[in-house]
C-alpha cells in the first residue's frame, strides 16, 4: 500500500474514531500524535486538520448533493469516506481529482458494505461535477448565488426529505425491501 494511502486509512481511523466517540476531532489528533502508539503520517494530520477546518461546508455540500439519504442516517464509515473525499477533491491541489475519488472508493471497498462503493463514487463524481462552480468560501451556501431551500425547482419540496419509494443505496441486492405500512414514524431530527 502506498504512503498517502496508509495516510487516508490513518486520517479516517482519527475522524471514524471522533465521529462514534463525539470527541472533538482536533483533540484527538493531538492525543494520537502524543501517544505515538499507532504513528500519525504528517499527510494524515494534514487530512485530519483539513477535514476539521472545512466540516461545516464538507457536511453541507454532502448533504445537498445526497439523493435519498441523509448524513445523519448513514453509516458512520460511509460518512467520514465522503468527508475525506471531499476534502482532497475541493482543497488538496496536489491531489489529482480521479486519485480523490478512487482512494475514497478503495477505502470504501476495503471497509465498508458491497454497495458503499458505487455510492461513495456516485456522490464524489456529482460533487466533481458541481466543483467549478462551487464556493469554497466557508460561509457560502451549497446553493447557487440567489437560490435558496426554499426556492428550488420543486417549490416548496424538502430536498431532504426522505422518499419512501427511492431504493436504499445500503439495501443488499439479494434481500427484498422490507414492506411498510407507510405509517413509519418521522425520525425525531425532522419533528417540528
Amino acid at each position: 500500500m502506498a504512503a498517502r494511502s496508509k495516510a487516508r486509512k490513518r486520517a479516517l481511523d482519527i475522524l471514524f474514531e471522533a465521529d462514534l466517540r463525539g470527541l472533538p476531532t482536533l483533540e484527538l489528533l493531538s492525543e494520537r500524535q502524543s501517544l505515538g502508539e499507532v504513528p500519525v503520517q504528517p499527510y494524515a494530520a494534514e487530512l485530519v486538520r483539513g477535514v476539521a477546518a472545512h466540516s461545516e461546508r464538507i457536511d453541507e455540500l454532502l448533504s445537498w448533493n445526497l439523493v435519498d439519504w441523509t448524513l445523519e442516517r448513514m453509516p458512520a464509515v460511509d460518512r467520514n469516506i465522503l468527508r475525506l473525499g471531499v476534502y482532497e477533491l475541493l482543497w488538496a491541489d496536489d491531489v489529482p481529482d480521479g486519485v480523490a475519488i478512487s482512494e475514497a472508493v478503495t477505502l470504501a471497498q476495503d471497509l465498508s458494505t458491497d454497495n458503499s462503493p458505487s455510492f461513495v463514487n456516485g456522490v464524489l463524481a456529482r460533487i466533481k461535477s458541481d466543483k467549478p462552480t462551487l464556493s469554497l468560501d466557508p460561509d457560502a451556501s451549497a446553493f447557487a448565488a440567489g437560490e435558496d431551500a426554499e426556492d428550488s425547482a420543486d417549490g416548496d419540496a424538502d430536498p431532504y426529505a426522505d422518499d419512501e419509494d427511492a431504493p436504499d443505496p445500503y439495501a443488499d441486492d439479494d434481500e427484498p425491501a422490507p414492506a411498510t405500512d407507510g405509517k413509519d414514524e418521522v425520525p425525531s431530527h425532522r419533528r417540528g
